[in-house]
C-alpha cells in the first residue's frame, strides 16, 4: 500500500510539475537561457541600469513604465524601442516615456561581447527588473528568451490601460492580458515610483463636480495639489505619483489610496471599487484580511506580464539596434 501511494506521488509529480514550471515561465522562456550563450547578460544590463540612475534617478520609474507598455501591445517584443514616424513610441501614452538610452547603452555593450545573441524585450524585462531594485524594491528571477517584433505601430497603443479608465475597464484590459484582479493592483502599485505631469489629472482639482474636486480626493489634499498644480498652469510639470515616497518602492502608494491621495483617478478607483479594495488592504495589512507581501506579489505578477505574447524559437529576430528592425 505505502509503495503504491509513493508511486501515485511520483507520478503526480512528474506530470505535474513540468505544467507548473511552463505556467510559471510561459512559452519558451526560462531563467538562464542565456547562462552558456551570453553568461555575463544580467550583470551587463544591471551595471548600465544602475549607471545611468546614479546621474538621473527617473529612469528606473521610466524603463519600468516602459516594459508595461512594451507588454501591453503586440507582447513582450520590444516593440516600443522601435524609431518610426508611426511607431508605437509615437504615441499619445507612450510619448512621456523614458529610459530608452539605458537599453541603447546596454544593447551596445552586449553586441561587443555577445553579437546577434541577447533581444531587446529581455534587455527591457532585465532593465526593469533592476529599476525596482534600485528604488529599494525586491528582486526576482526574470525568465529570457524572448525575441524581437519587427512590427511597430502607435495605432495598436489605443487599447492600454488610461488615467481616466474605470476598475470594470481596468479589469477588463488585464484579462485580455491574462491577467487578473489581483495582478492588476499588484502592478499599478509599481506607480510606488515616478511622476504623473499635471495635465493627466488636473481635471480633478478643478470643476470635476458641480460642487468643485473630485469628491474621492481628500479635501486637504486638494489644497495641496492646486498649488503644485494651478488652474491653466504648467501642464507638464510633473508630480510624484506616490506622495511622499515617489523614489522608494515600498506600500505607502496602497496608504495613499486609503487616505484619498492618489494621484491618478485610475489609481484612486482600486480604494473605491470592493473588487480591488480588498487587495489594496491585504497589501496594507489590514486586520481580518489575509495579508500580502507587496515585494513578493510583485514580482510574481511582473514574470506573467512579462510572458504576455512573447515572440520564441523562430519568430521575430534579434535587432542588432533596439531602435531598428534588421
Amino acid at each position: 500500500m505505502e509503495m503504491n501511494f509513493f508511486n501515485h506521488r511520483v507520478f503526480l509529480l512528474t506530470v505535474l510539475l513540468p505544467i507548473v514550471v511552463i505556467l510559471v515561465e510561459g512559452q519558451g522562456t526560462r531563467v538562464g537561457f542565456y547562462s552558456t550563450s551570453c553568461p555575463k547578460v544580467e550583470s551587463i544590463v544591471s551595471s548600465t541600469v544602475q549607471s545611468h540612475f546614479k546621474s538621473d534617478p527617473t529612469i528606473a520609474p521610466g524603463l519600468l513604465r516602459m516594459h508595461f507598455h512594451d507588454c501591453f501591445v503586440q507582447g513582450c517584443d520590444g516593440s516600443i524601442l522601435i524609431d518610426g514616424p508611426n511607431a508605437e513610441k509615437t504615441a499619445p501614452p507612450n510619448q512621456l516615456l523614458r529610459g530608452y538610452e539605458v537599453i541603447d547603452d546596454a544593447k551596445t555593450q552586449l553586441e561587443s561581447v555577445c553579437p546577434g545573441v541577447v533581444s531587446c524585450a529581455d534587455i527591457l524585462a532585465l532593465a526593469a527588473r533592476d529599476s525596482v531594485v534600485l528604488t529599494s524594491g525586491a528582486s526576482w528571477a526574470v525568465p529570457t528568451g524572448r525575441r524581437d517584433g519587427t512590427v511597430s505601430q502607435s495605432s495598436d497603443a489605443n487599447n492600454l490601460p488610461g488615467f481616466r479608465d474605470t476598475v470594470d475597464v481596468q479589469k477588463q484590459k488585464f484579462a485580455d492580458k491574462g491577467l487578473n484582479t489581483q495582478d492588476l493592483v499588484t502592478l499599478v502599485g509599481g506607480h510606488t515610483i515616478g511622476t504623473a505631469a499635471c495635465q493627466f489629472f488636473s481635471y480633478r482639482l478643478y470643476n470635476f463636480t458641480s460642487t468643485g474636486a473630485d469628491p474621492s480626493i481628500n479635501p486637504a489634499f486638494v489644497s495641496q495639489l492646486q498649488a503644485l498644480c494651478p488652474q491653466n498652469g504648467d501642464g507638464s510639470r510633473r508630480i510624484g505619483l506616490d506622495n511622499g515616497s515617489a523614489n522608494k518602492f515600498d506600500t505607502s502608494f496602497f496608504a495613499n489610496l486609503r487616505d484619498g491621495k492618489g494621484i491618478l483617478e485610475s489609481d484612486q478607483r482600486l480604494w473605491t471599487d470592493n473588487s480591488t479594495k480588498t487587495f489594496v488592504q491585504r497589501f496594507l495589512g489590514v486586520r481580518g484580511l489575509l495579508g500580502l507581501t507587496f515585494n513578493v506579489e510583485f514580482g510574481k505578477s511582473m514574470v506573467k506580464m512579462s510572458n504576455i505574447g512573447v515572440k520564441t524559437g523562430t519568430a521575430g529576430e534579434i535587432r542588432k539596434v533596439c531602435s531598428k528592425v534588421n
